[in-house]
């Protein structure tokens, strides 16, 4: 305790004397501003939308997708890699910890050798061959009094929180990724019902033509055209049903088990609940995303890198001891005259290095800077994605409503060119133009409805996808945007 206590007087002494060697840090600083939510256009609310939940797929009510979701958390490469990597820096956080801990080595050292005869070595171990040995326990304990391994422990601490939310970040990607394949597997399937029903659609008129030209009502010409519709209704039909095998493929890979996983067949459109979806952008989105979430904990790391950087340019001043037996000639080496200790300070102070701390500090410095633009960017697309999916939401609903009102219209004038042919009132043609814009309007509402979907999980995404922040990030936003 009198060392610590004089190693402590040291190191007050020469802060207070101002000297820490000839390197300088002055002159280095971070230029870069984190953005808060002001700046964003999030301006605070009455009233916040409540977070989505953790598994919010199930507001949707379809048990296929529940049971691929449950598939592709359970079995995922992606998240595996991403707790693989959780792991490595949770194993750096403990290898920092370690150094802020006093350190204990054992030493066995058994050597045979030949001392010089014309060498500093007196007669008469001059010119001769002896054994020697040392066994001995040695120790060190760094005094941290500038705060270098914490701030190294600190960073550390900080890439295991960041490591943290970007696993979370990984499993809300790949449940987003697996909806939204399972739902555009959905609109293929209504995409292929629309083209059997054409199909069978178009057969039932070729009969009707077939007749009206042994009647003699028809030619030949309304025969071929009506004819030609039949390969064209399977050549749609065969390529929704390809863009469904590859779909599968797709989730099967999401889900880890290609090939295996896809056997049932989707849900109806119409059986798939629709989720209320928020007005306008939450003003704590910055505080809902992972992805926010690891870019902020890496600005934290960042800082307490650069906070180690500075603590390099003070002294280093360690506590060693060893304790032991060391003799020439193995058979005295327990001996009670060959025991040996010592105690004492060591201090470690940089006096001229050639610029090489400084460099290292605006290395350190730079990578903040980056890390917090890299922070600024993350938040300015956060924003941007969420804004972009509510437009699309919003705008989805109406052209849903104008479409229906045009699919009405379409199929009753269908109704009327196809009554009209049979009564011998009208002409093929009218039939064809008819059944076209019946056909697309057809596609159009699946498309339209699918892409409903496919934008409500688009922004539970871009909301969080059920991201749930730790008290700890909170306080570190905070603190961060303080510090810069």
């Amino acid at each position: 305790m009198a060392l610590v206590a004089a190693a402590s007087v040291l190191a007050a002494g020469l802060v207070a004397t101002g000297i820490s060697g000839c390197a300088d840090m002055s002159g280095i600083t971070p230029q870069a501003t984190l953005r808060d939510a002001p700046s964003l256009g999030l301006a605070s609310a009455a009233k916040t939308p409540e977070p989505l939940a953790a598994d919010w797929w199930l507001a949707f009510g379809d048990e296929p997708l529940n049971g691929l979701m449950a598939q592709a958390l359970a079995s995922s490469p992606s998240l595996k890699l991403a707790q693989a990597r959780l792991a490595r820096a949770q194993a750096v956080t403990e290898v920092a910890d370690a150094a802020t801990r006093p350190q204990l080595n054992g030493q066995l050292d058994l050597t045979r050798q030949r001392y010089s005869a014309n060498g500093a070595v007196p007669p008469p171990l001059a010119g001769s061959i002896r054994d020697s040995g040392t066994a001995q326990l040695s120790a060190s304990w760094e005094l941290d009094f500038f705060g270098k391994n914490r701030a190294a422990l600190d960073a550390a601490l900080g890439s295991v929180h960041a490591a943290e939310a970007d696993a979370q970040a990984a499993r809300v990607l790949l449940a987003s990724q697996v909806a939204r394949s399972y739902f555009q597997l959905v609109r293929l399937n209504e995409q292929a019902l629309v083209a059997r029903r054409t199909l069978a659609q178009r057969e039932e008129t070729l009969k009707l033509v077939q007749d009206r030209v042994r009647a003699g009502l028809d030619t030949r010409l309304e025969l071929r055209q009506s004819e030609g519709g039949l390969p064209e209704a399977r050549l749609q039909l065969e390529a929704v049903q390809e863009q469904m095998v590859l779909t599968r493929n797709a989730l099967g890979a999401l889900v880890g088990k290609p090939n295996s996983a896809l056997a049932q067949t989707p849900s109806a459109l119409e059986a798939i609940k629709t989720v209320a979806m928020v007005p306008a952008i939450p003003a704590d989105l910055l505080g809902r995303r992972a992805d926010i979430a690891a870019a902020r904990w890496r600005v934290e790391a960042s800082l307490k890198d650069v906070a180690n950087a500075k603590t390099q340019f003070y002294p280093n001043i360690n506590l060693v001891a060893f304790a032991g037996f060391s003799s020439i000639g193995l058979g005295r080496l327990l001996d009670a005259g060959s025991q040996q200790w010592g105690v004492g300070p060591a201090l470690r102070l940089p006096i001229f290095d050639a610029g090489r701390l400084r460099a290292n500090l605006r290395g350190k410095t730079a990578d903040l800077d980056a890390a917090v633009e890299s922070y600024n960017a993350a938040v300015i697309d956060a924003v941007r994605d969420v804004a972009d999916q509510v437009a699309s939401s919003q705008a989805i609903t109406r052209q849903q409503t104008e479409q229906r009102a045009t699919q009405e219209a379409a199929e009753g004038a269908y109704e009327i060119a196809v009554q009209r042919y049979k009564a011998g009132l009208g002409n093929y043609l009218n039939v064809l133009t008819a059944e076209t814009s019946v056909l697309n309007q057809r596609r159009l509402a699946v498309d339209l409805a699918a892409r409903a979907l496919d934008t409500q999980v688009a922004l539970m995404r871009a909301l969080g996808g059920g991201y749930t922040p730790t008290s700890t990030s909170t306080s570190t936003s905070t603190a961060v945007s303080q510090s810069l």
